[in-house]
């Protein structure tokens, strides 16, 4: 990131330390900053109120003014009121209640999406954000075994003469997949249409509590279910991941351009290195590059976005995957603070994407 850029980044972040008076919620967090612009010593931004009779706006003006003044001497703060709620123009209407939707994509199967997704979640939890877990991998359903919930069924309450879907509570991180709903040995032969009414089933008609972010594991590649998914709802960002070799960073790059498209315009935050290298156990000082180097920079570079993080092979890891017990991790554990570095990176760059960017909008189907 260049220098603009990071003066813009600690713009944001001294504006994310300011509570509206009203909710207590960081200003960015509730999306009421818009439109930052640096210009020399000039700092430029909308600030979106619910309306005229907003009863916060001067102490909201005092306390922005006295808090970067503090932080960036010698620069002016323009400020401007926008008598409009903040979510008046956000598109999601569908899921008001939940704040970040973050899709993360492969190119090509087994690098790791399913796990990355799954201790992403945890991470982000353990940050303090409510996460939620919506498994869109149709065909191959890991998350239930991950997650330990394999055999639970979700509840389906009935309201209004509808019947929704309860996410399950894995350890306070509500999930929903496939692999939940339809039995393991039923192989999942979808087409078209099928698919993407199962896809906006999931959204349309699931009971979804409060959230900051609901991660979505997508199938790998390009297909059905990523272009329902961006005419369902507004996507925030979209993370890849990717291994360090070349073949799947190719692979990758392809599914980036699909969101990446002008009328589709979803911005990626992010790329995750997964199986970078491998550090055995006994030998925590060693590391092998089984899969060489460098494959997430080349793609951080493709995608004009940034690396959040580089994670090892851990075979205690995929043991815990495959047994359901990826909550066992301990805090201290290397891992936890590899993937607890990336959710703090992750949560800027969204803050930073909801601050320069209009929300996403739904895509309108042709």
């Amino acid at each position: 990131m260049g220098t603009m850029e990071s003066i813009t980044e600690r713009i944001i972040d001294a504006l994310s330390q300011i509570s509206e008076p009203q909710t207590g919620q960081p200003i960015t967090l509730l999306k009421m900053i818009r439109d930052l612009k640096v210009e020399d010593k000039n700092i430029y931004f909308n600030i979106y109120i619910p309306g005229s009779d907003y009863p916060h706006k001067s102490a909201l003006y005092e306390l922005i003014h006295q808090v970067l003044g503090e932080k960036f001497e010698g620069m002016t703060p323009h400020v401007h009121f926008v008598n409009k709620s903040a979510y008046s123009d956000a598109p999601n209407l569908l899921l008001p209640q939940i704040g970040n939707f973050i899709a993360i994509a492969s190119g090509k199967g087994g690098v790791g999406k399913s796990t990355v997704t799954a201790n992403l979640a945890i991470a982000l939890q353990s940050l303090g954000f409510k996460t939620g877990i919506l498994d869109c991998d149709l065909y191959g359903p890991s998350m239930p075994t991950m997650l330990g919930i394999k055999g639970k069924k979700p509840e389906v309450r009935e309201g209004g003469g509808q019947h929704k879907l309860v996410p399950i509570d894995a350890q306070g991180i509500p999930c929903i997949s496939l692999g939940n709903i339809i039995e393991p040995e039923q192989a999942v032969v979808l087409r078209g249409p099928r698919l993407a009414a199962i896809i906006k089933q999931f959204f349309q008609d699931a009971l979804w509590p409060p959230l900051d972010y609901l991660l979505i594991d997508l199938p790998p590649g390009t297909g059905d279910v990523q272009l329902t998914l961006v005419q369902t709802i507004p996507l925030t960002g979209v993370v890849m991941v990717t291994t360090p070799q070349e073949v799947a960073v190719i692979d990758a790059i392809k599914a980036a351009n699909m969101f990446l498209m002008e009328q589709i315009a979803v911005p990626v935050l992010g790329v995750i290195e997964n199986m970078s290298y491998f550090q055995p156990t006994d030998m925590p000082d060693r590391r092998y590059f089984l899969f060489g180097e460098g494959g997430g920079r080349r793609l951080v570079e493709l995608t004009s976005s940034a690396l959040l993080g580089k994670i090892p092979i851990i075979e205690k890891i995929r043991e815990r995957a495959d047994l359901g017990k990826v909550f066992a991790v301990s805090s201290d554990e290397l891992y936890a603070e590899i993937y607890r570095s990336i959710a703090e990176k992750l949560n800027k760059r969204v803050a930073f994407r909801n601050t320069l960017m209009a929300p996403t909008k739904k895509v309108e189907q042709a």
